[in-house]
Order: C-alpha cells, then structure tokens, then sequence
C-alpha cells in the first residue's frame, strides 16, 4: 500500500490540475444560459448524492459526533458555497480565463492561513514578497478589466472574496481532521451547498429564469461528474495527504489550462495589461509556494 501512495497523490494532482482547469470554462458556458445561483445549486445537489452513493459502498459511513458535523458544515460554507459559489455567480459576467487568474491567488491566501496559530508555519520573508507580489497582480489584473469595462465592480468583488473563503476553509480541512473518510465528508459538503443554493436561487426567481439548452445541460453535466465528483473527490483527500504549499500547485496550472481553454473554444482574449497582471499573479504564487516548501529558522515544534 505505501508503494501505491506516491502514485494516488500523483494521479489525484493530474485530475485536479485538469479537471478543474476546464471547469472555469463549463462555468462560463453554464451561466449564458442558466441562472448562476440556481446552477451552482443543482450542481451540488446531483453531484452528493452520487458522491456519497459511491462512498458508503466503499465503507464510509456517516461522522458521529457533532463535532465533525460542525466542521463539515463550516466547510461547506467556507469553500462551496463562498469560494465555488461567488466565483459561479461572478462568471456571469467575467471570463473565464480572467476568473481563473484571479482564483489563483488562493494559494497565496492558503501558505498565509497556514502560518496562523500555534501549530501554523510562520511564513518567511520570501513567502510574504510572493504574497504582497500576487496581490499587485491581482490590483492590475482587476484594474485594467474595470478599466476596459469588461465586467461590473462586484464580479471582480465576489472573484477577489472566492479565494480567501477557499483558503480558508481548506486550512480548517486540515487542521480538523474528521472522524469520517474525506469522499464522505466531501459528499455531505455538497449535499449541504446544493440545499442552501438551491434554496437561495428558488428565492431569487431563477426557476423563471432556467431555460436549458444543449450546452448548458451538458456543462451541468461535466461539473457534477469531473469537477464535483471526481476532481473535488481527489481535491478532498490530498487536503489530508500533502502540505498546503504542494496542495497550493494547482492554483498555477489551473489559470493555465483555463486561459488555454478560453482562447480555444471562446475566444477570450487578454489586453497587454491583464498579461502584466497575469505574469504577476503567476510569480508571486510560485514565490510563495516555494518558499513555503522550506522550513522556517526560529520555529521550535
């Protein structure tokens, strides 16, 4: 079993690195036609219970105590229904390879969550550059877009919020470990978004607003089996496998294979600015993931 681990972590990087790459592009697609609340919503709630179909025949059962409950839920909120959610809803109007640049910074936001606490590794000075680098990335990535008018202000709000909820919950995952296996606990995160998103979209009138067509209905489909199922499946288990600098990686191939995806089959295209920005984003991630990968002097523990 230790022989096969190495290759598990890989082969759950490689889906993860993929798969979610491609979903800022289902997204997009998603959401020309159906109402983005009420989509993130029957996302969720077709992919869980599959999701946890598939776990309970492999043993896992439900958590036991209140705690885990709590903490699922708290995670659920934090990384589903904040991070997912307002980057779901933001894409109505943002592009998707400007969603993903933005999104990226969520490693950068993880090795800072990461530091915080008694049992947190202290960042180093290298980390905090990346940091600080990343965010004026983001400033220009943001700026110029707002500048060009590609999207309202609030979009690029719900995009620069997304990744520090994401962060954050992700940070709790592991620090919290649950009595439960994570396929299950990823199951009952979904289940717990679908119904709140769900709701929330029947409240805002987007049952009116549902008018399916052949692409949405296919990109619904893709998210609920490669991004919900299967990627977050995998995403889930290496939050409790590798440290968050190396869980940190995908938030620099994603962008990657997104603005690849975009510029194929949408034709989204970037001004020299939002290239600058990009570029920026891209090396204060790296910075900050790398050196998050060397220990601290000065931390005793």
């Amino acid at each position: 079993m230790t022989a096969s681990r190495p290759l598990l972590v890989a082969s759950a990087f490689a889906v993860v690195y993929i798969v979610w790459g491609s979903t800022y592009l289902a997204i997009r697609i998603g959401v020309q036609d159906l109402p983005p609340v009420l989509f993130a919503g029957v996302r969720f709630l077709i992919a869980a219970p599959l999701l946890f179909g598939y776990a309970w025949l492999r043993g896992a059962r439900l958590p036991a105590s209140r705690r885990d409950w709590v903490i699922i839920a708290a995670t659920a909120i934090l990384m589903l229904v904040g991070g997912n959610g307002l980057v779901t809803w933001a894409e109505h109007w943002v592009e998707s390879n400007q969603a993903a640049l933005i999104i990226a910074t969520s490693a950068i936001w993880m090795a800072c969550f990461g530091a915080i606490g008694g049992r947190g590794d202290r960042l180093s000075w290298a980390a905090g550059a990346g940091l600080l680098l990343g965010l004026a990335g983001v400033a220009l990535l943001v700026g110029s877009g707002l500048h060009l008018r590609s999207a309202p202000w609030f979009a690029y709000a719900a995009l620069l919020a997304a990744p520090v909820l994401w962060a954050a919950g992700s940070v709790i995952s592991r620090r919290y470990p649950l009595g439960c296996t994570p396929l299950m606990a990823a199951a009952l995160q979904m289940l717990i978004t679908g119904a709140i998103m769900t709701t929330l979209g029947l409240a805002l009138g987007d049952a009116q607003r549902w008018t399916p067509t052949p692409e949405a209905l296919g990109a619904l489909i893709y998210l609920v089996v490669f991004g919900s199922c299967i990627a977050y499946g995998a995403y889930f288990w290496l939050v409790h496998e590798v440290t968050p600098a190396q869980l940190g990686t995908y938030a620099y191939v994603n962008p990657a294979i997104a603005v690849l995806l975009g510029w194929w089959l949408l034709d989204e295209a970037m001004q020299g600015p939002q290239i600058a920005g990009t570029l920026v984003i891209l090396a204060g991630v790296v910075l900050v993931t790398l050196a998050s990968r060397r220990p601290v002097r000065g931390r005793s523990g």
